[in-house]
């Protein structure tokens, strides 16, 4: 069992008239339930008593449930405590039940000790916090997938055809008298495409998750007076950015989060771009071009007349972003509002931030970069930028493993392939560091 010691914490407390739960997990939690309630009880039973402090007064009246291990969320004995929600009451509880030999917990002790009792993997362990935090329906959705397991299972498959290749490799080297030569053999060749194809398909599902749990990052750009704060406010449907005729209005980086059928999406106006010698001005536009290198998707705000200057100021954008040129004020162009397909690959979209003709086109665009749609049909798990990262690593080692066959060095591959085989194992806790573990579950409230 990985938690020699009980541990407890309020769980949760909506405060007065609501109802709060002190959760308590570990050796002694038999113990501790048998001196709060007077008497044992059955696992997996709701008993309503009196909750008693060490004089056997009675703290609250409330319901005690327990689970006998291994049948838990932790995997140990654990006992929950539902109490009215009052956060005195609350606290009386957990003191309580410290002075009967717990201590305090960490935040995210509970999910740790699952995950060390091999009750979640690292990726379930992750989704419990993601689904707490969702801002966002498609959010929520995304994380119980994770939390059932989507993205693990989906990391597994890709684990274990990793594990059959690399079997494959090792044979062909433990052998090296045989006539065959296995380096060069099609179905080394043919495995190394398939994993590769499988790694990709999964890359894309987990950008599409990350975005779904931290929501989308557009961020706005362009000449000043171009209409880009009218675009954030006719997007939020709120005055949030001070619109004027005067260029340069916009100093700053303004943010505004915004639900576009559940999907998150956060937008960013940023300082008009120019050559300017107002010290002020121009350090709102390095800001500027310092969130374009963060988006996921640039949206520029251009002029028809000078679209061939405005689409080189999309420079600074990330790599990978979605490039989306907005061709607003069509109100006074008489353009019809429309969508289509630029030849470098951006999107071209025609409206008004003013009389809103248009603006559903781009909110179904942003809603498309978002994974809305994608979500339900392809069943978008949540996932963190530290699961990309480990999936980039990955592909670069097979990238490398591909390299070393060419040039007939086995062992070289087949180290690769170990590589990757042990950032695969990261994403799930299969290989992992204590310096790991806790950074992430640092991370956690106190209580899960």
């Amino acid at each position: 069992m990985a938690g020699s010691d009980t541990i407890a914490a309020i769980a949760t407390a909506p405060g007065a008239g609501g109802v709060g739960i002190v959760r308590v997990t570990g050796p002694g939690a038999r113990a501790i339930a048998k001196a709060l309630t007077g008497a044992m009880p059955k696992p997996r039973k709701v008993y309503f008593c009196a909750l008693r402090d060490g004089d056997d007064t009675i703290l609250d009246r409330g319901l005690a449930v327990f689970f006998a291990a291994p049948k838990s969320f932790t995997g140990e004995d654990v006992l929950e405590l539902h109490a009215h929600g009052s956060p005195v009451v609350l606290n009386l509880l957990l003191r309580r039940v410290c002075e009967l030999g717990a201590r305090q917990a960490r935040p995210g002790e509970f999910s740790e000790r699952a995950f060390l009792n091999g009750k979640l993997d690292l990726a379930q362990a992750e989704a419990v916090a993601d689904l707490i935090a969702a801002g966002s329906e498609a959010a929520a959705r995304a994380a119980l997938r994770s939390l059932e397991g989507d993205f693990s299972r989906a990391v597994q498959a890709l684990f274990e055809a990793l594990t059959n290749l690399r079997a494959w490799l090792e044979a062909a080297l433990d052998f090296p008298e045989e006539e065959i030569d296995f380096l060069s053999a099609p179905q080394l060749a043919d495995g190394l495409q398939r994993l590769q194809a499988q790694l990709d398909d999964l890359l894309a599902a987990t950008r599409r998750g990350v975005r779904l749990r931290d929501g989308l990052h557009a961020v706005i750009a362009g000449r000043p007076n171009a209409g880009k704060s009218s675009l954030l406010n006719a997007l939020a449907q709120s005055d949030r950015a001070i619109v004027t005729d005067i260029p340069g209005t916009t100093r700053d980086v303004l943010r505004e989060s915004v639900e576009l059928d559940g999907v998150a999406v956060t937008l960013a106006d940023t300082a008009g771009l120019r050559e300017s010698a107002d010290v002020v001005e121009s350090e709102g536009m390095r800001r500027a071009r310092a969130e374009l290198r963060r988006a996921d998707v640039a949206i520029l705000v251009a002029e028809s007349v000078h679209l061939a200057v405005d689409m080189a100021l999309l420079d600074a954008t990330a790599a990978g972003a979605t490039r989306l040129v907005v061709h607003n004020k069509i109100d006074l162009s008489a353009e019809a509002a429309r969508r289509e397909l630029g030849k470098s690959g951006e999107i071209h979209i025609w409206l008004s931030a003013r009389t809103g003709a248009g603006l559903d086109l781009l909110r179904e665009e942003l809603k498309r970069l978002a994974g809305h749609g994608e979500e339900r049909a392809q069943g978008a798990f949540s996932a963190r930028t530290r699961h990309v990262q480990a999936l980039q690593d990955v592909a670069a080692h097979l990238a490398a493993a591909r390299q070393h066959l060419e040039h007939r060095t086995g062992e070289l591959a087949a180290e690769e392939l170990r590589q990757a085989q042990h950032a695969l194992g990261e994403i799930t806790g299969k290989f992992s560091s204590d310096d790991l573990l806790g950074r992430i579950f640092s991370t956690f409230c106190i209580g899960k």
